[in-house]
């Protein structure tokens, strides 16, 4: 019997069905669209986003009925902050708001009158910040009250999939640490943080670990999905967590760098450091899906940059690649870095800045400027955002190199060389590359017994392809663009901060 992966993210949505012996027997993918209302404001609609992803899950066990080996389990992954609203009787309520949505931040206000950065921060290893799912759960009780009484639960996307297949309402922890209302420490919702914050603790489902069978897809969703009778439902993660383990992150000391929707790094330890170091270079820790460690991340955006531009200035030829814009646009790049520097504060950014009233730059367009040159200088930005935040991560004794590229940036080769040669450090590719399906894969063997570690599941599931080593001579010319490249936002920081209000 096979086990099924599922991914639910920002821009689109895959599921992959694998053998027990890591045999990829077939996947989908779908894309929905980010709706923006107004400026500012970022979010999915969850029916769409529902049916996408019964879309992907049908298919993919197609695929494995049809290879002869039927889906036994299945689990599911998901971005973080954005929670569905969802009834007892398994119906979506409404909308999910995004967590580069700008909407609820001043509601944080008695928090942060309450505890200080750091007595937060022992209890839930974040920052304060728009971008988490507390506020967005205040704005909807300010401004849609018949929504928040309505919805018995808002669920994380990973735990809501389970839950409208016929699972229970449920939390895993490292998508719960997600709401700054998780007790990182007790591995449950915080109380004090509940009452403070005013949410109903049974709005938010209970808390599991990643790998818990939280309990099988409903009779009739089964048929209507093609998936056997009585099919197990385990509890997932965040992304980027089953994208690590995908990676074959299971021990302190490794790192992935998922290039999907975010450019994330994440690195895995088994240590909690010191709030005081981690909260000056705005660092958060949460739980990885796998027992005894943790992570932290360093994201941004990239695959929203990429499709931007493919979508405003190659979807002609995108087409004709078959849909890959790296397919489409390689031989265009040139091989040298680029004389260009962009910003990728095109929407609000993640660590260290946070920032949400910028707005992207790109610098050094002149009239013979190439779209080859304007693409990879995109890339070359999306490096430039993680090198100084990965410096202060060694600094704290938590290694980030060498890395695991996954996700679909991670299909290009020439994006993989830009990575290697800016940070300086190898990049290596795994065979498949969507780790983050394969890791809610290895999750449902886990949950079911299939696997009995971790490891196994990774030995089994996980084989490397290339190694992308650094050229010194470009990491060299890099290395003068990334001092150019810390000048370039503080010396527009006014500007942009106006022209992102607009």
């Amino acid at each position: 019997m096979s086990l099924l992966g599922i991914d639910v993210g920002t821009t689109g949505c895959k599921a992959a069905a694998f053998a027990a012996d890591g045999r990829a027997l077939g996947s989908a993918y779908r894309e929905y669209p980010t709706l923006h209302p107004a400026p500012g404001l970022a979010e999915l609609d969850s029916e769409v986003v529902w049916s996408a992803v019964r879309e992907v899950i049908a298919a993919a066990a197609a695929a494995a009925r049809d290879a002869g080996d039927p889906v036994a389990a299945l689990s599911a992954g998901s971005m973080g902050e954005a929670v569905v609203p969802v009834t007892r009787g398994r119906q979506i309520a409404g909308r999910s708001i995004l967590s580069s949505d700008t909407r609820g931040g001043e509601l944080l206000e008695p928090l942060r009158r309450a505890y200080t950065p750091e007595a937060f921060y022992r209890i839930n290893p974040n920052i304060l910040g728009s971008n988490y799912t507390l506020p967005k759960l205040l704005w909807h009780r300010a401004h849609e009250p018949g929504l928040f009484d309505r919805a018995d639960h808002f669920l994380l996307w990973g735990d809501a999939v389970g839950f409208l297949l016929g699972g229970e309402a449920t939390a895993c922890h490292s998508l719960a640490n997600r709401t700054l209302l998780f007790d990182l420490h007790r591995a449950d919702w915080s109380d004090a943080l509940l009452d403070l914050a005013g949410v109903p603790r049974g709005k938010l489902g209970r808390c599991v670990a990643a790998g818990t069978v939280t309990g099988r897809v409903a009779p009739e969703t089964a048929r209507q999905l093609g998936l056997p009778a009585g099919t197990r439902i385990v509890a997932g993660g965040h992304d980027q967590c089953c994208n690590a383990l995908g990676a074959g992150i299971c021990a302190a000391g490794q790192a992935v760098c998922g290039l999907g929707s975010y450019a994330c790094i994440t690195p895995a330890f088994d240590r909690l450091p010191e709030p005081g170091p981690m909260l000056a270079r705005g660092l958060n820790t949460e739980h990885h899906v796998l027992p005894g460690l943790y992570v932290a991340f360093l994201y941004n955006q990239a695959g929203t940059l990429v499709r931007w531009f493919r979508d405003t200035f190659a979807a002609g030829e995108r087409a004709a690649a078959g849909g890959s814009i790296y397919r489409a646009l390689d031989d265009e790049m040139p091989e040298a870095p680029t004389r260009l520097l962009a910003l990728p504060y095109f929407e609000m950014t993640g660590p260290p800045g946070f920032t949400a009233d910028a707005s992207g730059v790109i610098a050094g367009l002149k009239t013979g400027t190439t779209r080859g040159e304007i693409f990879k200088c995109i890339l070359e930005s999306i490096a430039f955002y993680f090198v100084d935040s990965l410096a202060d991560l060694r600094e704290l004794g938590v290694d980030a190199s060498p890395f695991t590229a996954t996700g679909g940036g991670a299909r290009s080769d020439k994006w993989l060389q830009i990575m290697a040669d800016i940070f300086g450090v190898p990049f290596s590719r795994p065979r498949i590359t969507e780790a983050g399906v394969l890791g809610a894969a290895i999750l449902a063997g886990l949950g079911t017994g299939v696997f009995a570690t971790a490891r196994e599941g990774v030995e089994q599931f996980v084989e490397h392809d290339r190694v992308f080593e650094p050229d010194a001579g470009r990491h060299a010319v890099y290395a003068g663009r990334m001092a150019l490249y810390r000048q370039l936002f503080p010396a527009m920081r006014e500007l942009l901060r106006q022209l992102g209000r607009d």
